[in-house]
């Protein structure tokens, strides 16, 4: 069975309690033996990925411009778009459940598109976690709980 890719989204500029729990989510997705896909930026991106990759997973960052070293540096993948904005449609399309910490518009759009694709949506202290169909999680482990159910 191929590794499951589960997606962190929220803001590039977190809050120090969102780059908490984005850490805390990264390395709980890397101990499940998922790999996790983001933005590839700063902020909850950064945060979830360093978690990940301390936590000996793997990290693939989908990046809005051209170069590879424009990630942060936790990533082990870096794969350049030129998509600016649009990346956001490669991260949820990379998916198999997506998992929105803190975040703003780009992460309500990830969110939508996701949820378009029929992928499971779960949110952590997320101001979009109202939108129909969006699972809402008060803990990383109640988050890590329903991606396991919705991955089987």
């Amino acid at each position: 069975m191929r590794v499951r890719n589960v997606a962190v989204i929220g803001a590039g500029a977190a809050s120090e309690a969102e780059g908490a729990l984005a850490e805390e989510a990264g390395r709980a997705i890397a101990r499940e033996g998922w790999a996790l896909v983001c933005g590839g930026l700063g902020g909850v991106m950064a945060a979830a990925s360093k978690g990940a990759r301390e936590a000996g997973g793997l990290v693939i960052g989908i990046l809005p411009g051209y170069r590879h070293d424009e990630g942060n540096p936790h990533l082990s993948v870096a794969i350049p778009t030129g998509l600016g904005h649009a990346r956001n449609a490669v991260v949820a399309t990379s998916a198999d459940c997506v998992l929105a910490v803190g975040g703003e518009h780009g992460t309500l759009s990830e969110m939508a598109l996701a949820l378009k694709m029929g992928k499971p949506v779960v949110a952590l202290k997320c101001q979009w976690a109202g939108v129909p169909g969006v699972e809402t999680a008060a803990t990383v482990a109640q988050a890590v709980a329903f991606i396991k159910s919705r991955l089987g």
